[in-house]
């Protein structure tokens, strides 16, 4: 799942769309640091990875180094959809974020393809 773990951090990261018009105060609520845990159920993947990210005005972000691509938004009522790439791979993932927890799907891209889910805390 390297390939792919970068890949969700999915959950959380994004095609950008109308959760995109989103105000930054409206996404406050979900600001911080994350915790996030990505389960593979299929494909040739790592079996699980977890990964720090960071929302800061409801766009999503990797609080590690350069090693991942991760854009992404969260909705002000906890939509989230995120999009982690490195190279020509990528996954994306989307789901709910509540007030201190969060879970959603992945599927990543690239050389083969893997899916499965994640599970977000915050920290």
């Amino acid at each position: 799942m390297l390939r792919y773990g970068y890949a969700l951090l999915v959950a959380m990261t994004a095609t950008l769309s109308a959760a995109d018009m989103a105000t930054p105060a409206s996404a406050a609520p979900f600001d911080g640091r994350w915790s996030v845990m990505i389960e593979t159920d299929k494909g040739a993947c790592d079996r699980a990875y977890r990964y720090g990210l960071v929302i800061n005005n409801g766009k999503v972000s990797y609080a590690g180094g350069n090693d991942f691509e991760v854009t992404g938004r969260v909705t002000p009522t906890g939509n989230v959809h995120v999009r982690v790439a490195r190279g020509p791979s990528y996954a994306d993932g989307h789901g709910r974020l509540g007030r201190d927890s969060g879970a959603g799907v992945w599927k990543g891209f690239g050389s083969g393809e893997c899916s499965g889910r994640w599970l977000a805390e915050r920290r």
